[in-house]
């Protein structure tokens, strides 16, 4: 029997950016809001040991635990699907911040191209140029309307960057810190591509150049770069993350309940709205439910999709007819570049997460597809993350992967190369969606989330074509030996590649068209929310996090503004 609980205004499933933004933003109205987070606590004192590379980074200590929730697997709806038992492909946070404490911090806003994707490739090139079974849509919403979102998560956060994107939308601000240190490496990544007559610009990053205060008083400190970014927390405090920022500022209304341990397993809905959701404590195993006004999903894409799922809300996508919104448009990335071997040496140990220079000039619609079998493209950038003793074994090719001569080439070449990468942009294809899994379950008895997903012909000629690009600069900065990125052919989900995961709740401009409104307000039931990366019709060039947190900043003000009137928002 679960035990009721009194009612609050709003509450939130997960809390990490997009539930510690929505908690803010809400408990700064006034509004009473309870958070829900299924991890454990954390904050900076917890990650005094974090430099321990085997336990955070091979054994993933801070991240979801597979053995009481996974997804399955499979290429095509023809295929069984299986669970994904040790994390591979993507890493999922769980925990105070979520997927937020252990990212590397880069903070980029997606081109204006990107939120009118359909219209502008059609009025270009025509709209035969994918092929029908591509599903591009426009988002709903434009850049110049998200415009102020970016700007307000971007003062939140204190991102540095330097403003010299030739290719970004237009900025009402600068950014709120100044850009990273320049190394050496960069500054030889700068020579080279503006010698190929391209435009970098650094990355713009979480990882803060000077100690900021933020509008809401809290304060990020300065990156010691130290290289322990990505799969670690910040013992400094100078990642910007929800732990540091947005919590902190819910939690001083005294109008938030923080709760940890507590996962919730159903939204509870009574006609054409939400009551509140439903919980277990995963300590004692008590069952509770928590009764609303407004319910707001703010978990990861693939959480948020699975909740409207067993709770039997919205039309769930059926790839053999077409029909349905739910759990379609999934994307993914990828991860085009090249690598390069050197005779001289560079500190590659030291860095931080977004410690990096880019360029847009292979990105989104900024130069021409006439010719070519794809589109949208993917930033190019070398970053200098900090090469970990254990996971950098860099080789030239045809080195042995074991022996003597194995360990004495990773030796000599552990501080003598590096790799420009891109982020490949996806399109959403009608054979790549999230479904429930018919066999399988969780450890509170709810069926896994299904991933059917692969590679397609586009992705696999953006990937050659950016790898192509990316080895013309490495060679432009002098590397003995330059090597492109394979080739893909079908995705492994066992090998690390990215946590940028999108779509399966889609934000749309027409209820037929998506999952929520651009308020990230469900079509079909006026006082249920779902703001994640799940929102995206397609997955961009860049990371997802600048993107994510500008569409909580616009769920946030949807829901003060329903707190006050109700009804549908737009």
């Amino acid at each position: 029997m679960a035990t009721t609980l009194p009612g609050v205004d709003v509450v939130t499933v997960g809390v990490g950016w997009t539930g510690g933004i929505v908690a803010a933003e809400c408990s700064k109205a006034g509004l009473k809001v309870v958070g829900l987070e299924r991890g454990q606590r954390r904050g900076t004192e917890d990650y005094l040991t974090v430099h321990d590379e085997y336990r955070y980074a091979i054994r993933y200590d801070i991240m979801q635990n597979l053995s009481k929730e996974t997804v399955s697997f499979r290429n095509n709806r023809n295929m069984k699907a299986l669970p994904m038992r040790q994390l591979g492909s993507f890493l999922l946070g769980e925990g105070l911040g979520g997927s937020g404490t252990h990212w590397n911090g880069m903070t980029y806003r997606f081109l204006p191209y990107d939120f009118q994707i359909k219209t502008l490739t059609d009025k270009r090139y025509g709209p035969k140029k994918l092929g029908p079974d591509f599903l591009l849509q426009d988002w709903g919403l434009t850049y110049d309307e998200l415009e102020p979102y970016f700007d307000k998560f971007e003062k939140t956060a204190g991102i540095s960057g330097d403003d010299k994107n030739p290719f970004s939308g237009k900025r009402s601000n600068p950014y709120p810190t100044g850009p990273m240190k320049m190394t050496p490496m960069l500054t030889q990544f700068e020579t080279a591509a503006k010698k190929l007559k391209l435009s970098p610009y650094m990355v713009p990053s979480a990882n803060l150049s000077e100690v900021y205060k933020n509008p809401d008083g809290e304060t990020i400190n300065a990156c010691q770069y130290c290289g322990f970014c990505e799969r670690f927390g910040c013992e400094y405090g100078a990642k910007s993350s929800a732990e540091i920022t947005v919590v902190l500022t819910a939690l001083k209304t005294n109008n938030f309940d923080l709760r940890y341990n507590s996962n919730v397993v159903e939204i509870l809905k009574k006609g054409n709205k939400v009551t509140g959701v439903r919980y277990i404590d995963t300590i004692s195993g008590e069952e509770f439910i928590q009764p609303a006004n407004a319910v707001v999903l703010t978990s990861y894409v693939f959480n948020n999709a699975k909740l409207l799922m067993v709770s039997n809300i919205g039309e769930r996508y059926d790839p053999a007819t077409g029909k349905g919104t739910l759990g379609r448009n999934y994307c993914y990335q990828i991860l085009p570049g090249a690598a390069g071997f050197f005779d001289e040496q560079y500190n590659t140990f030291m860095g931080a997460g977004s410690l990096g220079m880019s360029l847009d000039d292979y990105n989104g619609d900024n130069f021409d597809h006439s010719d070519l079998d794809f589109i949208h493209g993917g930033s190019i950038a070398l970053t200098q993350t900090g090469a970990r003793p254990i996971g950098s074994n860099p080789t030239p090719p045809d080195t042995p992967t074991w022996g003597s001569e194995f360990k004495k080439q990773s030796i000599h070449y552990y501080t003598r190369s590096f790799g420009i990468g891109a982020q490949g942009a996806s399109m959403p294809h009608k054979e790549n969606y999230l479904s429930l899994d018919s066999t399988y379950k969780d450890a509170y008895g709810l069926p896994l989330m299904q991933l059917t997903y692969n590679f397609t012909d586009q992705d696999r000629a953006l990937h050659k074509y950016i790898s192509a690009r990316a080895a013309d600069i490495m060679k432009e900065m002098g590397a003995k030996t330059v090597v492109p990125n394979a080739e893909i052919t079908d995705y492994n989900i066992v090998p690390y590649q990215t946590t940028h995961n999108t779509g399966g709740t889609v934000m749309s401009l027409k209820p037929e068209d998506g999952v929520v409104n651009n308020y990230l307000q469900h079509w079909n039931v006026e006082n249920l929310f779902a703001v994640s990366a799940g929102n995206f019709a397609h997955n961009s060039g860049y990371n997802p996090t600048g993107t994510l947190g500008a569409l909580a900043y616009r769920c946030a003000e949807g829901v003060v503004k329903y707190s006050k009137s109700g009804g549908s928002l737009v």
